[in-house]
């Protein structure tokens, strides 16, 4: 039906352990942008957690009736209408001091991941933070059987797409004036990775 929500299981089950650590490193922001908002679903359980956040949802054009759905049963006065983002197309012209994003750069090619990152600088702040949500490879290896796994059908689904290798993204984010603030492992074998711009050291 048209009007029925769309709903992923994995949001529900990931959605609190990064909840956790988005209070860390965003208890001081004021204007998030979540790249590759999905379903919406996350959008709407971090802006009621954490009210002093614009939280703007961006997707490809093709997601957002969905997202605008979860966004208006919620009617959250820190939700603004979703923004139509292709990575590897121009940016809004607007400014954050943070950017989230989950269970996307698996997805997206590697030409997607690259794009991404060389848009940061112009959407962030200069103290902004950076987070990401997922799963990755560390010296060229899967951390789990179950990684390899996914990576094979994803893969399977879209030659262009798979888990990509931390050091090439931390690599990525290197090049756009981002220092990594924390690596936390995460439930099913995934990751949460923080950056900020000007400063910041890698905890132990």
């Amino acid at each position: 039906m048209p009007d029925e929500k769309p709903y992923a299981e994995a949001c529900d089950r990931n959605r609190d352990p990064i909840l956790e650590v988005l209070r860390g490193h965003f208890a001081d922001r004021r204007r998030v942008l979540e790249i590759g908002s999905g379903t919406g679903q996350h959008a709407v359980h971090f802006a009621a957690a954490l009210p002093q956040l614009a939280w703007q949802t961006s997707d490809l054009e093709a997601n957002l009736a969905g997202i605008r759905l979860w966004l208006e049963e919620a009617r959250l006065p820190n939700l603004p209408p979703p923004l139509a983002l292709d990575v590897c197309d121009p940016w809004p012209a607007a400014r954050f001091d943070a950017v989230f994003t989950a269970n996307t750069l698996h997805i997206m090619s590697w030409e997607g991941v690259r794009a991404l990152f060389a848009a940061l600088p112009g959407v962030l702040k200069e103290d902004g933070v950076l987070a990401v949500y997922g799963p990755f490879n560390y010296g060229g290896a899967f951390t789990s059987a179950s990684n390899a796994a996914f990576d094979a059908w994803l893969k399977r689904r879209s030659p262009a797409s798979g888990i990509r290798d931390f050091g090439a993204v931390d690599a990525l984010a290197r090049s756009s004036g981002l220092t990594l603030v924390e690596d936390r492992a995460m439930p099913a074998n995934n990751r949460a990775l923080v950056w900020r711009r000007s400063g910041g050291a890698l905890r132990p």
